[in-house]
């Protein structure tokens, strides 16, 4: 089964057969639930959705199901077509829209897509509403409009130009700083759309690009979660043309890695710390990230005389912090920045500006500015149960043993030792116990996630 019913949307496989798959009827059923829970929300007629997708080769076919299942429920759409996630977030409050949905798998392979709810402040909607949704989508309890009531049908080809202007009117972002430097910086868009939007700000910049994988054909060359692993040519390129930097995104640009001028890796995590090293050096305030990323924010927060929390993993949870906190700078270890200056969502393209900003400013190559944060380095490791185990027993066992050092317990047991952390999380779609790590040393993460799979090996 390769189809995927969460609070957050629904995501699947394109072919196969129904409730197995992502195919039409699946679609229609949800876009049917969304539009209906949106109407009994609102309680108004005349109602308007955003919607935007990725390259993904399915893009078209599902944009069009989608499109035309809410004009029969007699709501207006605005199709901004080929898109990114960041900018249907912005155009949704842009445009005074009732809410929107996004037709992107994130970083899944080309055979994946999925819808992904939005609500009027253009963001996710959450997972109180989720559930309703897909109550809904079960009961396919939907009352379809009469012919002269159908919704209406327009495109915008401007939402780039939009998006990016917000930008490059943030007061955070230095524009005639990043100009003066003529920064030579290598793209890797993995076939999306980040291959036409990012190009677009580089250049709003001053920035000359050499593209890699900029054809938003939805091939994508390689496996799109921009992983070390996963980047050797962009790595080889960017020596090659000696540029300052290198820029990878997702196919749907909500997820920043990047690469220094000696084609290693800068660490997706450090995306996150470096932007708001940048902004807490500028702002006193709070920065947020998940459970599971990276000791280093809290570090740099640190240095600045501010303050770091963080929520349990999901930028739902993220976001919902960060209000609570009235935070200055959050997002997610995997390179996702959300600025509120902005809007409250992962953003590369807000992402970008700000760390060339920094860059700027620092008077740094991007090695030199890497060198200058904590070292940290992560462990992942999986735990195997057999169905009769209580997961939930074990990680009260765990939060038990360890009740002498700092543990949360807001997303499963996080321990904080003096030097390192663990992060125990529940699979919520197979029988594991998720083991993340992080220490100074590669060797000490793995230890350290060896001796928890002896400990709960101990207690089951």
């Amino acid at each position: 089964m390769s189809l995927i019913k969460s609070i957050s949307g629904i995501r699947g496989t394109i072919g196969g057969k129904v409730n197995d798959n992502l195919t039409p009827l699946d679609v229609v059923k949800f876009a049917s639930a969304f539009g209906t829970w949106l109407q009994n929300q609102k309680n108004k007629k005349d109602l308007t959705l955003v919607i935007g997708r990725d390259a993904r080769i399915s893009g078209q076919m599902v944009s069009s199901l989608v499109t035309a299942t809410l004009q029969g429920l007699g709501i207006n759409v605005v199709d901004l077509g080929l898109s990114t996630t960041p900018t249907v977030e912005v155009m949704v409050p842009e445009l005074n829209a009732d809410g929107g949905i996004i037709l992107t798998a994130s970083h899944n392979p080309k055979q994946w897509n999925a819808l992904k709810l939005l609500n009027d402040k253009g963001e996710f909607i959450s997972g109180e509403n989720g559930a309703e949704v897909l109550a809904l989508a079960e009961s396919e309890d939907f009352n379809y409009a009469e012919v002269d009531d159908l919704g209406k049908y327009e495109t915008r080809d401007d939402v780039f130009d939009i998006h990016i202007q917000q930008i490059l009117d943030l007061p955070m972002v230095d524009v005639e700083a990043i100009k003066a430097k003529n920064f030579k910086v290598v793209l890797d868009a993995v076939n999306s759309t980040g291959g036409i939007a990012i190009p677009m700000l580089l250049d709003k910049l001053g920035c000359e690009t050499v593209k890699l994988y900029c054809e938003p054909t939805g091939h994508f060359p390689h496996n799109p979660e921009p992983l070390k692993e996963h980047l050797g040519d962009i790595c080889e390129l960017v020596k090659k043309e000696n540029a300052d930097l290198g820029i990878v995104v997702d196919p749907d640009v909500d997820r920043l890695a990047l690469i220094d001028e000696k084609g290693e890796m800068f660490g997706e995590e450090y995306t996150l710390v470096a932007v708001a090293d940048y902004l807490l050096k500028n702002k006193n305030g709070v920065a947020i990230s998940n459970l599971s990323s990276s000791r280093a924010l809290r570090d740099v927060a640190q240095t600045h005389n501010s303050e770091y929390f963080a929520s349990a993993v999901g930028e739902v949870n993220v976001v919902t912090l960060m209000k609570e906190k009235n935070a200055v700078i959050g997002g997610e270890g995997n390179g996702g920045i959300i600025y509120p200056d902005l809007h409250y969502g992962r953003d590369s393209l807000v992402g970008v500006a700000l760390f060339l900003t920094h860059l700027a400013k620092e008077n740094k190559t991007v090695s030199e500015l890497r060198a200058g944060y904590p070292s940290y380095f992560m462990g992942k490791k999986k735990i195997e149960l057999t169905p009769e185990i209580n997961v939930d027993d074990i990680l009260t066992k765990m939060e038990k043993e360890y009740q002498n050092e700092e543990v949360s317990t807001v997303d499963g047991v996080k321990i904080d030792f003096e030097n390192n952390w663990v992060h125990l999380r529940k699979s919520n779609t197979e029988p594991i116990i998720r083991i993340y790590t992080e220490a100074k040393s590669q060797e000490e993460a793995d230890t350290l996630g060896d001796e928890m799979i002896a400990k709960i090996n101990s207690l089951i």
